[in-house]
């Protein structure tokens, strides 16, 4: 029988097994070591020593600036949006109870997008304006997903179909923006709207990672009941919790988490499908595994962007194309696998 570690906490209790410690572990020392590799091995080669040395103050002012001002930030930003992607996945998948049910499939992250480039192409916004319009974009994409879906009863059964229709709709006003903005602003976006880690700098860095520390802890201390709306909204509510309550603030907190790396990388897609499954597939377990799924997403990302900087290089290809190009072969096996298990 496996031992089970329960850790309790003002509002939370955490029910972790050493299978999820290893496989989480492994995957922090794996995404640690992909990223230091991206960082020493892409373009011109920084050896560990030099990089340890300029991490201390010294080195060249060249290296120093490769370093601190390019690759750094670069690879923190990636894995940082990685995991907030992951950890908004499984946040969805489990809420709808779909493996199909992701932020960017639903249609939340083209929201997000919707709202970050009206902010920079109509409203003229920087940065923080842009992940402002970002967070509002996927908030009101939910709240009308939801609503539509709850027509008649059956929200999460619909809420996958629906949020297609809706992102289908989202991303034809994306093109008509585009169509309306200068030629140089309509290039920047539309390469941003593919995903992309070029050309990022620390404050995204920052405002991310601000992000996160507020969001995650919040959503770890709902994972129980989280796991327990799984069981039926009936099931649920039997033992104890305020469905009406509980999921409109996981929707809440899994789209801020979503939109505001939307807002720091583009619509990267397909890491937020494809990391919950991935992490629930090592792990051994059908509840929900947020930390797993986050620290998978960021390893997914790292290694995303790791081949987008090599395989044409010296070109560079916006990360959202390598993972729009695994996970579309990654979605056809999930569907082919539903086709399969409902033909049984």
């Amino acid at each position: 029988m496996t031992r089970r570690l329960t850790v309790r906490a003002p509002g939370v209790a955490l029910r972790l097994d050493p299978r999820t410690i290893g496989v989480t572990a492994l995957l922090v020392v794996a995404a640690l070591a992909a990223g230091a590799w991206t960082v020493t091995a892409v373009g011109v080669r920084i050896p560990y020593a030099d990089m340890v040395e300029i991490l201390g103050g010294g080195g060249r002012r060249a290296d120093r600036f490769i370093l601190l001002d390019l690759r750094l930030p670069r690879v923190s930003l990636a894995l940082l949006a990685g995991a907030a992607f992951g950890l908004s996945g499984a946040v969805f998948q489990s809420l709808s109870r779909n493996p199909l049910g992701s932020p960017d499939v639903i249609g939340f992250t083209t929201g997000a997008a919707t709202g970050a480039v009206v902010a920079i192409l109509v409203l003229g916004a920087g940065t923080a304006g842009a992940a402002t319009g970002a967070v509002v974009g996927g908030i009101l994409t939910a709240a009308v997903v939801y609503a539509l879906a709850a027509l008649g009863g059956g929200a999460i059964r619909r809420l996958v179909l629906v949020g297609i229709g809706v992102s289908a709709m989202l991303v034809a006003v994306n093109s008509y923006v585009l169509s309306r903005a200068r030629l140089d602003e309509a290039q920047s976006a539309a390469t941003w709207l593919v995903g992309t880690l070029n050309g990022r700098t620390w404050d995204s860095v920052r405002l991310l990672g601000i992000a996160l520390l507020v969001l995650m802890p919040l959503l770890l201390m709902l994972s129980r009941p989280l796991g327990m709306l799984e069981l039926g909204d009936d099931s649920a509510h039997s033992l104890g919790v305020r469905v009406r309550r509980t999921r409109p603030l996981l929707v809440f907190l899994a789209v801020a988490v979503c939109a505001v790396a939307t807002a720091a990388t583009g619509p990267v897609v397909f890491v937020a499908l494809a990391a919950p499954q991935i992490a629930r597939r090592l792990t051994g377990t059908a509840a929900p595994q947020l930390v797993p799924a986050a620290v998978t997403g960021a390893l997914v990302m790292v290694l995303s962007d790791f081949a987008a900087q090599r395989l044409l290089a010296p070109a560079q290809v916006p990360v959202g194309v390598i993972t729009g190009a695994v996970g579309g072969v990654y979605l056809a096996w999930v569907l082919s696998v539903q086709w399969r298990r409902g033909s049984q």
